[in-house]
């Protein structure tokens, strides 16, 4: 089951044609130099010319033009850079609620466009600055004819495309039209099958209500890592299919278009949770393309190492519960090895997928404590269970690690996996209540989550204490995890298959805290 989880997953995709070829430049790709923990928040970042040098050269070999947002943080050099390389660039103005910094990143726009006539090909004064209602209709407008009456080279303005048709007004001001198109993060999320196609119709609708003007797509593409929405999911192969698809879109019907983005940024998931650092066609580490022409298309790159991982903690997991039984004078009975073997088999097709989305939804420190505890836990979890489930030992409960002394277990292997309990509940739950009142742009953890809530289900199931008392922080738990998971359902869509097995796995959770039994009931 394991072998079969894991060829099914990774199984390639090979695109008629490649996003990025060589043979075939991109006509324009949105650049911003920030590495690693590099980041535009911290007003005094500065990236050196060169490492920028460094990033032109490798995009020339793949595009004709750059598109920058600011000025800021080194980018006023990528100009001059760009022109060493043959590049052409569509320079951004970032405008803010700031008057002051509006009019210090306007000035130095314009000489920048002065100083290279050949390599700036159109001012794009700012950037979604009525999306996010830093600045009214009006204000905008003036700051475009302003600029305009001082330059010589097209000048536009970028927006969501929705807002375009809110504010009609701009587009007297413009040259041309720059719109956004990201079909993940429409209002209603748009499955990666049908992106193409909505890119096309949006771009069709905005070419009736508003003719005479050339229409830019100045924004759209695919994440390749993060949560769903709905039915939009991202994942190697979507990214890759749905920039494809756009690509020959654009050459068949004849119009500009610039994908977002040339290199994935890590700081934008601060803003935007995992899936806004993953939008680039390079990723950002190793800063190599992702897609090579000729080269399958696999989700899970490394899955032979993933499936390899995987059926070594199944065997792992059967060792415990075989080592456990050399100490027992009795023989389990089948249902013991049932549950030791469904605890087994979903660790082992789950880990590498598990692990994979550690190390991609993991940002700071925090979230590398948070999801390295979890995938512990859920490593630990089947073994740990296997073992009390050969020895006949029922789930513990938190009173036999944090009630009075008297009460306490004196066996190690079952405070460990009491202690597994508890951090996997503890998750379980922050996560949950996160879902319920800021989930935009929260993961879903449905893959460590199962691994260890799966082996705690079957334990109760099999060794469940006949009498005691309902432990009132179980129950507590447990109603917690019922009333999110339903609320996070409804709210998530059933399109969202992430959403809907996360939901599965918080009540299953819930009902094996709620079955819970305390055997020593304090006087």
């Amino acid at each position: 089951m394991i072998a079969a989880l894991w060829w099914w997953l990774a199984t390639p995709i090979t695109l008629a044609r490649a996003p990025i070829d060589p043979n075939a430049k991109l006509q324009c790709v949105s650049y911003a130099p920030f590495r690693g923990a590099q980041t535009p928040l911290i007003p005094t970042t500065q990236i050196p010319p060169e490492q920028i040098a460094q990033d032109l050269a490798q995009l020339a070999k793949i595009t004709d033009c750059v598109r920058t947002y600011s000025i800021e943080n080194g980018l006023d050099q990528v100009p001059a850079l760009a022109a060493k390389v043959g590049l052409k660039v569509i320079q951004g103005i970032w405008l803010s609620s700031n008057r002051t910094k509006n009019l210090a990143q306007i000035a130095v726009a314009i000489e920048l466009t002065k100083e290279h006539p050949g390599t700036i090909t159109a001012l794009v004064v700012g950037n979604e600055v009525l999306l996010r209602g830093e600045m009214t209709t009006s204000d905008l407008a003036a700051n475009i004819r302003s600029v305009k009456s001082r330059v010589t080279v097209p000048v536009t303005y970028a927006d969501v495309w929705e807002f375009w048709l809110r504010n009609r007004e701009i587009y007297d001001a413009v040259d041309f039209v720059t719109i956004h198109i990201l079909p993940y993060w429409e209002d209603i999320p748009v499955r990666a099958k049908f992106a193409a196609g909505h890119v096309d119709d949006i771009r069709k609708r905005m070419a009736v209500a508003f003719p005479n003007k050339e229409i830019l797509i100045g924004e759209t593409g695919w994440p390749s890592a993060g949560r769903m929405r709905e039915g939009a999911l991202p994942s190697r192969t979507n990214q890759a299919r749905v920039v494809s698809e756009i690509l020959d879109l654009a050459k068949r019907e004849k119009f500009r278009v610039n994908l977002i983005e040339a290199y994935d940024q890590p700081w934008k998931r601060q803003l935007e949770g995992t899936v806004g650092g993953y939008w680039g066609m390079i990723n950002d580490a190793q800063r190599a393309v992702k897609y090579p022409p000729g080269e399958p298309i696999s989700n899970f790159p490394f899955w032979k190492l993933q499936m390899g991982s995987g059926m070594a903690l199944s065997a792992f997991v059967f060792l415990a519960g075989w080592l456990t039984l050399r100490r027992r004078p009795w023989k389990p009975g089948l249902a013991a090895w049932v549950a030791v073997g469904t605890s087994a088999t979903t660790a082992g097709m789950l880990l590498g997928v598990a692990a994979d989305k550690m190390y991609y939804e993991s940002y700071g420190a925090g979230g590398w404590l948070q999801w390295g505890a979890l995938l512990a836990a859920a490593i630990a979890s089947p073994m740990l269970c296997a073992n009390a489930a050969m020895s006949g030992r029922p789930l513990p409960t938190f009173l036999e690690l944090l009630g009075p002394r008297d009460f306490r277990t004196k066996s190690v292997l079952t405070a460990l996996l009491g202690f597994v309990l508890i951090v996997t509940t503890l998750i379980a739950a922050g996560t949950a209540l996160g879902f319920a009142f800021d989930p935009r742009y929260r993961d879903f953890p449905f893959a460590s989550l199962t691994m260890a809530v799966v082996p705690f289900a079957a334990l109760m199931l099999l060794n469940r204490p006949k009498e005691g008392a309902r432990p009132i922080a179980e129950s507590a738990f447990a109603g917690l995890l019922v009333a999110a998971a339903l609320f996070m359902g409804v709210n998530e869509g059933s399109q969202n298959w992430q959403s809907m097995w996360t939901c599965a796995i918080y009540l299953l959770l819930a009902l094996t805290l709620w079955r819970a039994r305390a055997v020593q009931i304090p006087k």
